[in-house]
């Protein structure tokens, strides 16, 4: 039997549920996008000329993914930092979202004075913690939700919450176009894709056990596109923190101008690197070319690589669908690694020693 169809051993790594969690996701979803209907806001906040979303770790998750879909369909400029400070540009013609999972992320909430100074048009998505507090005191309207379905309480796993969080309110606001009818129809689609990946469907079967067992012993080098850009930052980060498995991302067609004259050496990248092209059908033409030529010239320099096919109609159903692909992906990785996939022993240490 192989390690990742033993679900006894699996379940022996598995010691805080990441694994209810990730087959959640759908449910997630569905719950942030029936509650963000019901939350009232100013109708000044529809009047701004751009964008600014905050958010570290897990909780900035979201807004990668929703930058990359809605590229080609977003009005306005829509800023994506990770930050202390407050870039330049905001001022009162600005939506301002801070998300937290947990409500206290230092970074984001040292910036909300600033915001308010600025007359920034504030909202806030979190669980709990000081942002909590403060959205429900009225200082600004925001998304408090009550992570029913992510019982391993990692914002990574919760990715449904802040992603389709801040998708359902800026969808209110009509910065972005999206309706029940498709919402249900993907969270559908989503469920079915989780039955293909769940541990009792064997490895000859899962797509995301094969690819774990292939990235087993080498760093993951994620490449996507267009609309999986997203998808390529998430994944690493994935495998970074779910499988304590250093992993790294380019996008195409960029690194066609840099990374492919690098990859030669050091001469341990044969045996190190492992290539995960993620890939579309829904791609531009010339892109869907370069995907292949680049897997060429990667094979040419004797590394190994997988393709993974994203199924789905339209770039947000393929974007959810490869969260949850690599959720289950990250997850059995961690078990070939032996570790425990909810840990993050190197985050609490930092996080411990800060409060120095």
């Amino acid at each position: 039997m192989h390690q990742l169809d033993n679900l006894a051993a699996i379940g022996r790594l598995d010691r805080e549920n990441m694994l209810e969690s990730v087959a959640l996701f759908p449910r997630q979803l569905e719950q942030a996008w029936q509650e963000t209907k019901k939350i009232k806001l100013p109708p000044a906040y529809k009047k701004v000329n751009k964008i600014v979303i905050n958010g570290m770790g897990g909780s900035g998750l979201g807004t990668h993914l929703i930058r990359s879909v809605y590229f080609k369909d977003l009005k306005l400029p829509l800023g994506n930092i990770h930050s202390y400070d407050l870039p330049g540009l905001v001022d009162k013609q600005t939506l301002y979202i801070i998300s937290s999972y947990s409500g206290t992320t230092e970074e984001p909430l040292n910036t909300i004075k600033e915001a308010q100074q600025r007359g920034a048009k504030l909202l806030g998505i979190t669980s709990g913690g000081e942002l909590a507090e403060l959205i429900e005191a009225s200082q600004f309207p925001g998304y408090v939700f009550v992570p029913q379905y992510n019982p391993c309480a990692q914002p990574r796993i919760g990715l449904g919450y802040s992603l389709m969080g801040i998708l359902g309110l800026l969808s209110r606001l009509g910065f972005i176009k999206v309706n029940d009818q498709e919402v249900h129809r993907i969270i559908e689609r989503l469920d079915r894709l989780a039955k293909e990946l769940v541990p009792k469907t064997s490895l000859n079967h899962n797509d995301a056990k094969q690819l774990a067992d292939q990235l087993y012993g080498h760093i993951p080098i994620i490449v996507a596109a267009e609309f999986l850009s997203g998808n390529a930052h998430v994944l690493a980060n994935q495998f970074n923190e779910s499988a304590k498995n250093f992993s790294a991302y380019f996008l195409i067609s960029e690194l066609n101008h840099h990374l492919l004259e690098g990859l030669a050496r050091p001469g341990s990248n044969r045996k190190n690197l492992h290539f995960v092209f993620l890939k579309s059908r829904l791609y531009n033409s010339r892109q869907q070319k370069r995907f292949i030529i680049t897997a060429d010239i990667v094979k040419q320099n004797k590394l190994s690589f997988s393709d993974y096919l994203v199924a789905g109609d339209s770039p947000l159903e393929q974007a959810l669908a490869m969260v949850l692909f690599g959720s289950y992906a990250s997850f059995y990785l961690a078990v070939l690694n032996g570790t425990d996939p909810s840990a993050i022993p190197y985050v609490d240490y930092l996080k411990k020693q800060l409060r120095h």
